[in-house]
């Protein structure tokens, strides 16, 4: 089992985004969005990670995340994408983001 780590990067009244990471690497982003009664998440992965690390991953989301801001739901859904990060895009020229350009690099 991997040990993974959740940095927020953003957060309002009915929802979060964490950045998710391993040891070695970044591995995807996850937003959760808050009902009354349920959860509902998008999860983003690195194109290489296999479906079992991905159901392990949803199920350390559930238990760190998701539960621990709700005491009662009745359902976490979970949308998976998977693929490579571009980068990052900001109208503020002040941020310190990684350029990418045409070619992806």
């Amino acid at each position: 089992m991997a040990d993974y780590s959740f940095e927020r990067i953003a957060r309002t009244a009915q929802s979060e985004a964490y950045r998710i990471e391993t040891d070695t690497a970044a591995i995807g982003r996850v937003d959760l969005h808050f009902t009354d009664a349920k959860t509902y998440g998008t999860l983003v992965v690195h194109a290489a990670l296999p479906e079992d690390e991905i159901e392990e991953l949803i199920s350390e989301i559930d238990a760190r995340l998701v539960s621990t801001a709700d005491e009662y739901r009745e359902d976490f859904v979970v949308n998976v994408w998977r693929g490579e990060e571009f980068g990052t895009f900001s109208e503020d020229d002040t941020d310190d983001f990684d350029e990418v350009d045409a070619s992806g690099n």
